[in-house]
């Protein structure tokens, strides 16, 4: 939606009625391409909450010091009526997971103000809307504490905390931790798999969640033994959730006895109390998300169908408490359900789900379901997250991003279905600087299947010229191209120096059906492919100011092994960039940690299945590499281990394919600390470059 500033309308109504021409005496500055300078200087809005009164909206954002090269949250709130947000008292070190207590007088959060993440309280004032105390340290465990959430009383809080199995008390936990820090010998044992994950080895910890007094004490762990609850998430919504009248505890968690194999996390519900957990899910895959509904009738989480496969489509479903019955509401949406909200009747759910490059908000009518797609309505489009509803169920609070611009927190009028945008966190950077839009395209893929496409054009982008392309490809493969903003893959800042940006959600992304995700599965060099290479061809034949001579494809994840696949089977492109790519898929398979993706994704262990392994491994097809590439990868990356990174810059060097390689002994998976981002981003957009800009 197009917005003027108040100042301004008055002018241009004026203009409009006098129907003459005015020269206006001040000019609006020119913007400026953008910079990694600039997206440094953005704020990370995340995690809206509404106050139980309804008049406040509080949130966290990340500020980011390039200098120092860190990051910090801190904690502020706006009016849900519109105005000002306003920072709450912060610390040096921090403040994250802000959460309103039941009676909207205080908030906890969590910050290591004196050392390792506790838990604090501090007084709010709902008439002023400004904190009306001195913050309080509520937790002193040992082991940190994180993932706070108020009981609906507000007399406890419960938080995770990593600790020992075998420990009953916190001085227990304290001592190994110090045995450990103190030892002179670092070497480990293990005797299971999954010993080792994303980006750290077992510890010998696992995950509990813990349940303290508001005033403060010794924590009560609620879910002892040797299981991590909830289990390692890569964000989103909590795994865990309190009963409306405060007695139960539901939680996620996965007690499979090799869980480098399994994907099957269940659903359990505990007394808080304590006491012997009770698992209600049934789903031989994974189950997650707990949320009751506010009149404590239902349980709804999001349920897999299929064991064993990280990306099967998510389903809502909802258990009866009382009967024990479950019910199945969106069988028939050939989406997945994302975030969840209940409405404050519990008559409805609000709901995020990937569609054609958005993650739009649907309604769904508990009544009327299961009866099919029917039942679900979409509200309102964009790329959404973050659902929260008012105590009045009139509005809607959620964060929303573009390709042009990163998280803010708006709101839905959910009566008249029209949105507001209720934070400016980077109004004053994004001003200054010049985007253009993400454009849709559509062409047939493999098999003639549709298949979609985006484009990003540079700023003061002129039809008559002629433009280098960036061509992109995703990781997952299960993701998703489309008007959304990154921080690590920024489609603006690829195009800020003079690129074309081409993006294609190959078969195997996401928000296209099931069946469409589906393909990539034991095909990753087959359909995949022909989708990308095909859309390329449609964007070079439509497209006039597109330069063919000069085009140069990157990818991280699965993206760098498609870069890998693209290595050995064209030399359409003038350059490559491989991030964290599977070069050897034998080897991969020996090296990872999450072994059900290659089981599932190849098609059983590598030894059982060797022939369908060695059918789509980059490594075999090296003698036809002859595409300057540079090759990305971090030590730290245990889910595409680093000797994937240097197999292929060794058989390049070997090859004397021209090659370089962006070596980070301090990263995993992704490139995340400041400076190193900034390298990354200089190496990368310097190497495309030297070979589209000579």
């Amino acid at each position: 939606m197009r917005r003027f500033t108040l100042s301004l309308v008055p002018v241009l109504i004026i203009l409009l009625i006098g129907g003459a021409f005015v020269q206006l005496s001040a000019q609006p500055a020119a913007k400026k391409p953008f910079t990694f300078e600039d997206m440094m200087a953005l704020k990370r809005v995340s995690g809206p909450v509404i106050s139980p009164d309804g008049n406040w909206v509080l949130f966290a954002a990340v500020d980011v010091d390039l200098k120092e090269n860190k990051r910090a949250s801190h904690l502020w709130v706006v009016p849900l009526a519109g105005g000002e947000a306003r920072q709450l008292p912060s610390t040096p070190s921090g403040e994250s997971g802000g959460r309103w207590s039941p009676d909207g007088k205080s908030y906890l959060y969590m910050t290591s103000l004196e050392g390792g993440s506790q838990v604090w309280v501090n007084a709010f004032n709902p008439a002023s809307g400004m904190p009306s105390g001195v913050p309080r340290k509520v937790t002193s465990i040992s082991t940190e504490a994180d993932g706070a959430i108020w009981s609906p009383d507000g007399k406890s809080i419960v938080f995770i905390s990593e600790v020992y199995p075998g420990c009953a008390d916190d001085a227990c936990n304290k001592s190994n931790d110090a045995t450990r820090t103190n030892s002179k010998v670092k070497a480990m044992v293990f005797d299971h798999l999954l010993f080792r994950h994303w980006n750290h080895y077992s510890s010998s910890k696992r995950s509990h969640l813990f349940i303290v007094p508001v005033e403060g004490g010794a924590a009560k762990d609620l879910t002892p033994g040797d299981h991590d609850v909830p289990p390692f998430s890569l964000g989103g919504q909590d795994a865990y959730a309190i009963s409306p009248d405060g007695k139960e505890l539901a939680f996620t968690s996965n007690w499979d006895e090799v869980g480098a194999t399994s994907t099957n996390n269940d659903i359990f519900v505990v007394p808080l109390s304590g006491g012997d957990p009770k698992k209600l899910s049934t789903s031989p895959g994974s189950d997650s998300t707990p949320l009751y509904s506010p009149d404590g009738k239902w349980l709804a989480w999001r349920m897999q169908k299929r064991a064993g496969y990280e990306s099967d489509r998510f389903r809502l479903v909802v258990y009866d408490r009382k009967s024990g019955e479950m019910k199945n509401l969106t069988e028939d949406f050939d989406q997945w359900v994302e975030t969840i909200a209940w409405s404050p009747d519990s008559k409805s759910v609000y709901f995020t789900s990937e569609n054609k490059g958005e993650a739009p908000i649907y309604q769904l009518d508990i009544q009327a379901a299961p009866a099919g797609p029917s039942h679900i309505h979409e509200i309102t489009r964009g790329v959404d997250d973050d659902l929260s509803v008012t105590p009045d169920g009139k509005t809607l609070v959620f964060t929303r991003l573009s390709a042009q611009a990163p998280n803010e927190v708006y709101k839905l009028d959910l009566a008249s279905k029209k949105d507001a945008q209720l934070s400016h966190m980077n109004d004053a950077v994004l001003g200054a600087v010049a985007m253009q839009p993400v454009e849709s395209f559509w062409f047939a893929g493999a098999g003639g299947t549709k298949v979609q496409g985006f484009l990003v054009k540079p700023p003061n982008f002129d039809k008559e010229k002629k433009y280098p392309v960036k061509f992109l490809i995703h990781g997952g493969p299960q993701g998703q191209w489309g008007d959304e903003w990154s921080y690590r893959w920024n489609a603006e800042l690829f195009a800020a120096d003079g690129y074309v940006v081409i993006m294609v959600n190959l078969r195997g992304s996401t928000g296209y059906g099931q069946a469409f995700v589906d393909g990539v599965n034991k095909d990753w060099g087959g359909k995949p492919y022909i989708d990308l290479m095909n859309g390329l061809d449609y964007a070079e034949k439509t497209f006039p100011f597109i330069d063919k001579s000069r085009e140069c494809a990157l990818g991280a994840s699965y993206g760098g092994y498609m870069i890998n696949w693209v290595l050995g089977h064209t030399t359409r492109f003038k350059c490559l960039v491989s991030h964290d790519g599977m070069f050897n898929t034998e080897a991969a398979y020996g090296t990872t940690e999450e072994l059900w993706f290659p089981e599932w994704e190849f098609g059983d262990t590598v030894w059982a299945n060797r022939e369908a392994y060695r059918k789509w491994s980059p490594h075999l097809f090296a003698t036809q590499f002859k595409t300057p590439t540079l090759v990305v990868h971090g030590q730290l990356d245990y889910r595409l281990d680093v000797s994937e990174g240097f197999q292929l810059f060794t058989t390049l060097q070997r090859l004397k394919v021209p090659s370089k390689m962006l070596y980070f002994p301090d990263e995993g998976h992704w490139v995340l600390k400041p400076q190193n981002s900034q390298l990354w981003y200089k190496t990368v957009n310097g190497w495309v470059d030297s070979y589209l800009k000579r």
